[in-house]
């Protein structure tokens, strides 16, 4: 018996792999995470619980028609721009129409553009001189307090109500289907707050950032600066090349249908055990997954770090695709697309004009919409069935866009615990969790849960995390 155990054992020990580094999650975050250390000579493995790389990275093509499931854009910065130069990807990389530049915001029942000047904003309905009044007294009023405050407070405190509810809230709907009046603004729009807290003014601030950036050379080619960019073949092409240029290092790996039940120390490794019997030792091990799969993997591990992540809110949102004929729709949907702000009482939270942002997302003479349900707001507005949610659609946009007939072809993509919010306390819920961390070693979390949401944002903090892990091994 005990030779036999022995033996076991051994067998076990053939099958484990020892890593550097072992990163826990194939979404943007992972990737870049694992590419930076495996380019910089460390042996990697990545681990992804799905049969494919790139999070909510994911494109869908179902003949004419193709859809983002998750993000339809990126935002090209200087980061972006040498990543896609780094992969070949630079000459394929799409900029969006320039009719993109137009958004629109529903008011009281019509699509009403913003204005593309600040001489127009009294005249345009979403400000009107109320609005632009409180835009002009914005430089006088005093700076905040230091305790943290609500976006929908800091909002109405520096430029009035008006702004929240025409302009923010419908903002934050598009960027975190989230809550204005839970989500803080220190942790959800640090950029805004900054200009406070050094010009004491947001008026004053923007004006004196706008001159240092036109004063600075330019970090960009000028055919790409503020452009919004995608691919062909849609975004999950730029998780299938970082994929490529992974495998392509001389020890890296990565095994996808490989979920993992566990994780803890042994020694001076970390142990990473998966369902499917695969076992890996690491010095490094990264967890770029959701806040609730991370608190997960680490509970029987310390209660510490569980609990700020257990308290990061995840509301359910669902992508809702539908294909109209051109003759179907009046709206020429001549822009990015519409944001609904709450005050005009719909359950959808907004639409993109997908087929007037790439080309190749319809068939010829139709065209594509992508609208939003459900959010931290309104979670009940995405549970009901695929047609139901279809059916919600057209009948909110139906007056907005002058929709006379239904939909000719549809999807649903339905995220259950999709955008995490940087709700109140979050800033030192991240300071718990990161001083929980020092106490296990080679041990980094990883995710649009922290340090931005955005996905330009998570491959930025992914290869930052990586060069740090290199450097600390000592890689090239």
């Amino acid at each position: 018996m005990q030779r036999e155990a022995q033996s076991e054992a051994s067998d076990r020990q053939d099958t484990r792999e020892t890593r550097d580094v072992v990163v826990v999650g194939g979404g943007a975050s992972g990737l870049m995470a694992a590419r930076a250390a495996a380019r910089r000579g460390l042996s990697v493995a990545l681990l992804e619980r799905t049969a494919q790389v790139g999070g909510n990275l994911r494109t869908h093509r179902d003949g004419d028609w193709q859809i983002e499931l998750g993000p339809n854009t990126l935002m090209m910065k200087p980061p972006l721009h040498a990543l896609l130069e780094e992969l070949g990807l630079l000459d394929e990389a799409q900029p969006a129409n320039p009719d993109a530049r137009r958004r629109y915001i529903a008011y009281r029942g019509m699509p009403v553009t913003l204005p593309s000047h600040w001489l127009k904003a009294p005249i345009n309905s979403l400000i009107g001189p109320r609005g632009m009044g409180a835009l002009l007294c914005e430089p006088f009023r005093r700076r905040a307090p230091q305790a943290e405050e609500s976006l929908a407070d800091f909002v109405t405190r520096r430029l009035g109500r008006r702004a929240l509810n025409h302009l923010v809230d419908p903002f934050v709907s598009g960027v975190y289907a989230g809550d204005p009046e839970r989500l803080s603004a220190q942790a959800a729009m640090p950029r805004l707050v900054a200009l406070e807290r050094e010009y004491g003014s947001l008026v004053r601030g923007g004006l004196v950032r706008l001159r240092q950036a036109r004063r600075a050379p330019p970090a960009l080619p000028r055919e790409w600066r503020g452009q919004l960019v995608s691919f062909p073949t849609g975004l999950q092409r730029l998780a299938g090349r970082l994929a490529e240029d992974i495998t392509a290092q001389p020890d890296a790996t990565i095994h996808c249908e490989c979920e993992v039940s566990s994780v803890y120390r042994e020694g001076e490794y970390w142990r990473v055990e998966t369902a499917s019997g695969q076992d890996f030792r690491a010095r490094e091990l990264v967890l770029a997954v959701p806040a609730p799969t991370a608190a997960a993997l680490l509970a029987p591990l310390d209660p510490q770090l569980v609990v700020p992540l257990n308290e990061i809110a995840y509301p359910p949102v669902n992508a809702v695709s539908l294909g109209f004929r051109c003759a179907d729709i009046a709206h020429p949907l001549d822009g990015f697309g519409m944001l609904i702000p709450g005050v005009e009482h719909r359950q959808t939270l907004g639409a993109l004009f997908s087929s007037t942002l790439f080309p190749g997302r319809a068939p010829s003479e139709h065209v594509l919409l992508t609208a939003f349900l459900g959010g931290r707001r309104q979670p009940e507005a995405a549970a009901s069935d695929d047609d139901a949610q279809v059916a919600q659609v057209v009948a909110d946009l139906r007056d907005l866009l002058g929709i006379s007939g239904e939909p000719v072809w549809q999807s649903v993509s339905r995220w259950p615990q999709a955008i995490p919010q940087y709700e109140l306390g979050h800033l030192e819920r991240i300071a718990a969790l990161d001083e929980a961390l020092e106490r296990h070693a080679g041990l980094s979390l990883l995710g649009n849960w922290r340090d931005g949401i955005a996905v330009g944002d998570c491959l930025e903090n992914g290869r930052r995390l990586g060069e740090r892990i290199a450097e600390t091994l000592g890689g090239d």
